[in-house]
């Protein structure tokens, strides 16, 4: 949709040192070329395209790459209203007028027509569709007409008709969903959705509508309807202008619910969604307000700040020629004052997140600023939620989310608080594990297997902690019908790609329709159970109706690593750099690490040995041993030879810690590890007993030599030199018996004289 400021005056933001959320970055894609005429949006294709007098230039959109060079195709000359690229790029259709409708074969070079065979119908647009009925819709003013392509005769043949009076329709791809608008006011419609399963047509529902007066009756025009895909539920926006409110409505398969209503401060708004946060853009205003609906909240997550400009070097041109120096810079990295005009008239939005300046023919693409989005609220389990949901930017948001843990701890934020955050990112985790979301091609760190990933019918239900950053709430898992099982390949976190239908003139422009697409999440896990892959679609329950999935099977992004943080990632980055700072209040630090402990036993994640000796290394340096020996006794910190060792080196100064330790080694079976201390300790005959009892042969017999040398006791080196010719062979040819024969005849003699 696209909005126009009412007034003639422009804000010209760059990248300065104003605060913002939500930016565009620098540089854009570039398609102005000679003879332009229009600009289009093939939605199916992700492609934008470029009409000359007799060529169409197309770039691919998706990943977004400024600096992609366009692919020709000549076209005819004539009027155009409309074009959009058959999927796999053979055919083109050329909507000619409200009347005709061309579509060309890029290999023949056969060009065929369809006309309204009524003068009172006009064509409203056409979309291509890889639903298994049809593969061509057109959308007239009596209804839809449906069409399949015959390759062989290389024409369109009528399938289905869908009779009924249309004003308008928007459509999305990755939805597959087509809204037709009816009545006097525009504000009846009746959705149908075209899914490579089959067609499923959505009850009529009607739009509230505040008036200005008693008689009035305000119009519903397509510009004030919006279709976006968030968290892979599918919603309309409406704006009420008169009510100053954008309604929400959620789509299921037999109902359309109004889930409700977002305040709004300008009469003219576009929409976005980037990494499934709605970005409400007041284009009076110039502000954009960001909502995360996951939770069905109308509170933003923080105050309106403007859209700005970043990565061009606006800003430092016109610092360096204000102090008289000179700067070179070519047309390609440099915007013209006419180009860095915010919520400029020309400027169209793309749902979800892509801007038009249709004027200067360049394409932006929108971005959120996790850091900035983070740092403005104080609540520390809510940032860490939000962050945990991201996918488009996992990697910073697992940064951020650590560093907001370190700095926490390190401001003695109330352990309680914190203890809130650690539950977050321990859930996240865990159902990071659950869904095989969080490392590419690893092991899950659970104690068992999650039967939660295996789907048998439609009334499963799981909880909605299965989504990371989420802690609460029921969700189902819906497989009622083929629209589900289809699109069980996506996961329910939707990147932000753009799916639009628009086409408009450098000076004109007339949008049809909008929607977003999915990034799948990935990763990998360092130890224990093979991690289930989840490959069903996670849906908000609602009024006992099946949701409305997104779907895109022909969506093939880049699958990005999870945001989630192990246990592993807090001892390394949290607990590790800030150990030295919190020396002096080592009891907060291990109540924090105590309370890591319930959380990752609470969801039955193993915890690292290496989190048990920070423990034991915290505990000894506050000299509280009996509460360590508790904790060793309780079997709070689990076994291992890493616990024990450190057990043994923190009780250099307390023998009933270090007694501690060598038990656990024992109870581990680690007898080359325990014969080995008993021997640095001098207890060579007790480890020599415990060495033939156990039968441990990898210590090598010169210690024990070494060990009874070192005490100077003839009778002790006299003893093991007799227990190592005696059961060991070959012992008495080898050097080792040589030497330490010679040495005790040295003693013998030396005692004798």
């Amino acid at each position: 949709m696209s909005g126009k400021p009412s007034s003639s005056q422009h804000l010209v933001f760059s990248e300065s040192d104003a605060l913002s959320h939500v930016y565009i970055q620098f540089p854009p894609l570039r398609c102005r070329f000679p003879g332009l005429r229009k600009l289009f949006y093939d939605d199916g294709n992700k492609l934008l395209l470029a009409l000359t007098s007799d060529q169409v230039f197309s770039w691919k959109i998706a990943p977004f790459d400024p600096h992609i060079d366009p692919v020709p195709d000549p076209v005819s000359e004539g009027p155009v209203v409309s074009m959009r690229y058959s999927f796999n790029s053979e055919l083109l259709a050329i909507q000619r007028s409200s009347q005709e409708l061309h579509i060309w074969n890029k290999k023949s070079g056969q060009t065929f027509s369809q006309k309204c065979r009524f003068e009172s119908e006009s064509i409203l647009g056409f979309f291509w569709t890889d639903c298994r009925t049809c593969d061509l819709v057109i959308v007239k003013t009596s209804g839809l007409e449906l069409f399949s392509y015959n390759n062989e005769s290389k024409s369109v043949n009528l399938v289905e008709t869908k009779k009924m009076n249309v004003s308008w329709y928007i459509y999305t791809h990755e939805s597959r969903l087509v809204l037709l608008s009816s009545g006097m006011q525009c504000k009846s419609l009746t959705g149908f959705q075209l899914s490579t399963v089959g067609i499923i047509r959505l009850p009529r529902f009607e739009m509230a509508m505040a008036k200005y007066e008693a008689n009035s009756k305000p119009v519903l025009a397509a510009e004030d309807v919006h279709i976006v895909t968030v968290y892979g539920r599918i919603y309309c926006l409406q704006l009420d202008r008169v009510a100053m409110q954008l309604h929400s409505y959620r789509f299921y398969r037999d109902a359309v619910v109004q889930q409700g209503s977002l305040p709004i401060y300008s009469s003219k708004i576009a929409v976005s969604v980037v990494d499934n946060i709605l970005l409400i853009h007041q284009v009076d205003a110039k502000v954009v307000i960001i909502y995360d609906i996951f939770d069905d909240s109308s509170a933003p997550l923080s105050a309106p700040l403007p859209l700005l400009f970043r990565g061009s070097n606006r800003t430092h041109r016109a610092r360096s020629q204000t102090l008289g120096q000179s700067v070179e810079s070519s047309g390609s990295n440099y915007l013209s004052d006419t180009e860095a005009i915010i919520y400029g008239d020309d400027w169209t939005f793309l749902v979800p997140d892509l801007v038009c300046d249709v004027a200067n023919a360049l394409l932006w693409k929108i971005h959120i600023d996790l850091e900035a989005i983070s740092a403005s609220s104080s609540e520390l389990a809510s940032v860490l939620e939000f962050l945990q949901r991201r996918r488009l930017e996992a990697n910073k948001a697992k940064q951020l989310c650590m560093g907001i843990m370190r700095t926490a701890i390190l401001e003695r934020r109330p352990v309680a608080m914190v203890a809130k955050g650690i539950d977050v990112l321990i859930t996240s985790y865990a159902n990071s594990l659950k869904s095989g979301s969080n490392y590419r091609g690893g092991k899950s760190d659970k104690t068992s297997h999650s039967s939660s990933s295996n789907v048998h019918n439609h009334t499963d239900t799981v909880d909605e902690s299965t989504i990371p950053g989420h802690t609460s709430k029921s969700i189902k898992r819906e497989t009622t019908g083929p629209l589900e099982r289809e699109s069980s390949s996506r996961s329910i976190f939707s990147a932000s790609d753009s799916e639009e239908n628009i086409s408009f003139k450098p000076e004109e422009l007339n949008i049809n329709s909008h929607e977003t697409s999915s990034a799948k999440p990935d990763g990998e896990s360092w130890a224990g159970a093979e991690a289930h892959a989840s490959s069903a679609r996670f849906q908000v329950s609602g009024g006992g109706s099946s949701p409305l999935n997104a779907n895109a099977p022909d969506q093939q992004e880049a699958q990005v690593a999870s945001a989630a943080v192990s246990p592993d990632d807090l001892y390394s980055f949290v607990f590790i750099p800030i150990e030295e700072e919190m020396a002096e209040d080592a009891s907060y630090l291990l109540a924090i690490i105590i309370e890591l402990l319930r959380s990752a036993n609470a969801a039955r994640i193993r915890i690292r040995s290496n989190i048990y000796v920070l423990m034991i290394q915290l505990l000894a340096r506050s000299e509280c041993y009996a509460e360590l020996g508790l904790y060793i006794t309780n079997k709070i910190l689990e076994p291992s030879k890493e616990v024990a060792l450190q057990l043994i080196e923190s009780g250099q100064h307390n023998s009933p810690t270090r007694k501690l330790g060598l038990d656990m080694l024992r109870q581990l079976s680690l007898h080359h590890d325990y014969v080995l201390l008993l021997v640095q300790d001098g207890y060579y005959l007790e480890a020599l007993r415990y060495a033939r009892k156990y039968k441990v042969n990898t210590v090598q017999p010169s210690m024990f030599l070494e060990s009874a040398y070192a005490s100077n006791d003839s009778q002790h080196l006299a003893a093991i030199l007799r227990f190592f010719s005696d059961f060991i062979p070959g012992f008495k040819s080898s050097s080792e018996n040589n030497a330490y024969t010679k040495i005790l005849a040295e003693m013998n003699t030396s005692i004798t004289a």
